[in-house]
């Protein structure tokens, strides 16, 4: 088991360079499964996750190259449709390879998927969305078996909640199926659009992604291709948010401010400089942060879910009062614990998060809970008066690549141990 050790109170200075969004990764690398011939994927994360992908295809019968930030896959033929429960367990997102080979295998067995525990993310919405594509699915014991005895078909579909796991499903089952599927109150992330945009890269059909209606007309092959995943926003917003938090200044290169306007005019509330570029953001902070009001996690466009934790830590030595209301998981409050033993001051109850900055943090012992509330705790202890140890640190290393060595370039004290 490894640690991580943060001697806080230092500002943070300096330029990195964003990596890859894990989340756009995941997806893509599933939906190499479709393609004949090679895929190349550019600006790919090294990540646990994505690494527990690779593990996944290679079972399935693909080969997997990873040199440096660059994944090439081919899938010549599929070995099996099975995914063993104890891959599934190694990511929470691991079910988005449903949709992937029952799309070419016609059958599909997996296990419920693992990952944070964030509470029940149920995989109905997937299951409905594909029964109507023609999937047939029976469960039992946690396993899940699927098949398409007539092969899948397009289908209207309407999620009754903007799911971002179902419409990756849908999407991914839908381009090599016959006829056209129309997805309806589909996810809107940016995530989706590169997923939409890889598909079109090897020959897919569709358009309306990132405006809640998806339109798919089945082809009835896709080629490999070469293509550049886009720059992780949740991380970026992580590493602004960490030079806020201890009143620095940074530079993150490798990206936009666009993927990020959902939080950004959060940051300048709070009295961040922000000054963006074609290919980099700018980020000054004032010597005390500003409590924002309230804030609402919401599907995109909204305030997103998965950086609650980590502006939590960052309004928690803000002057004033910040009011969260958590809409999406009903286990997202994990960290606060850690945070009140480091000296933040937080009431909790269902699920709003009320949060009184206080002057200063200390240092403490503590364990991270799941990806984004591990985060959390890094960025408090950058801003905390002494040492911080962080353990279980494994979560972390899900979807931030090497944050030790990120932060060290910025000028923190901070150190893996085992």
């Amino acid at each position: 088991m490894q640690k991580l050790i943060i001697d806080g109170g230092v500002p943070l200075e300096g330029e990195i360079l964003l990596h890859g969004a894990k989340n756009s990764a995941l997806p893509i690398l599933a939906g190499t499964l479709l393609c004949h011939g090679e895929t190349i994927l550019k600006n790919c994360p090294r990540l646990t996750d994505v690494f527990a992908a690779c593990r996944i295809l290679t079972h399935l019968g693909g080969r997997c190259a990873i040199q440096e930030h660059a994944v090439t896959v081919s899938v010549p033929e599929l070995r099996s449709d099975t995914i063993p429960e104890n891959l599934m367990q190694e990511m929470r997102s691991s079910i988005i390879f449903l949709g992937a080979v029952l799309g070419r295998a016609g059958t599909c067995h997996v296990s419920y998927p693992g990952g944070c525990e964030l509470g029940p993310r149920p995989i109905d919405m997937h299951l409905e969305a594909l029964r109507q594509m023609g999937a047939v699915f029976t469960i039992s014991g946690g396993q899940l078996e699927a098949a398409a005895p007539k092969g899948l078909h397009g289908a209207e579909i309407h999620l009754p909640f903007p799911s971002v796991g179902a419409t990756e499903n849908v999407m991914l089952a839908a381009v090599l199926a016959k006829g056209r599927t129309t997805l309806h109150n589909a996810a809107r992330e940016p995530e989706i659009c590169d997923l939409a945009g890889f598909l079109r890269s090897c020959g897919a059909n569709l358009s309306g992604d990132g405006e809640g209606t998806i339109v798919i007309e089945g082809v009835k092959v896709l080629h490999g291709c070469t293509y550049a995943i886009m720059p992780d926003r949740i991380a970026g917003i992580t590493y602004l948010s960490a030079g806020a938090i201890t009143g620095g200044t940074i530079c993150l290169r490798g990206t936009s401010g666009e993927p990020m306007q959902n939080v950004l005019p959060v940051l300048r509330q709070a009295g961040c400089r922000i000054y963006e570029e074609t290919d980099c953001v700018h980020l000054m902070a004032p010597r005390r942060l500003k409590a924002v009001p309230f804030l609402q996690t919401m599907p995109h466009p909204g305030f997103p879910t998965d950086v609650q934790a980590i502006l939590m830590a960052m309004f928690s030595v803000a002057d004033g009062v910040t009011v969260f209301e958590e809409n999406i998981f009903e286990n997202r409050y994990r960290h606060v614990d850690a945070l009140v033993k480091m000296g933040a001051k937080i009431r909790v109850s269902g699920r709003i998060a009320v949060v009184r900055g206080v002057r200063f943090l200390s240092g403490a012992s503590v364990t991270a809970t799941d990806l984004r509330g591990g985060a959390a705790m890094v960025l408090a202890g950058l801003a905390a008066q002494g040492t911080t140890e962080i353990r279980q640190i494994a979560h972390i290393d899900r979807g931030y690549e090497a944050i030790e060595q990120t932060f060290q370039k910025l000028g923190a004290s901070i150190r893996r141990e085992n």
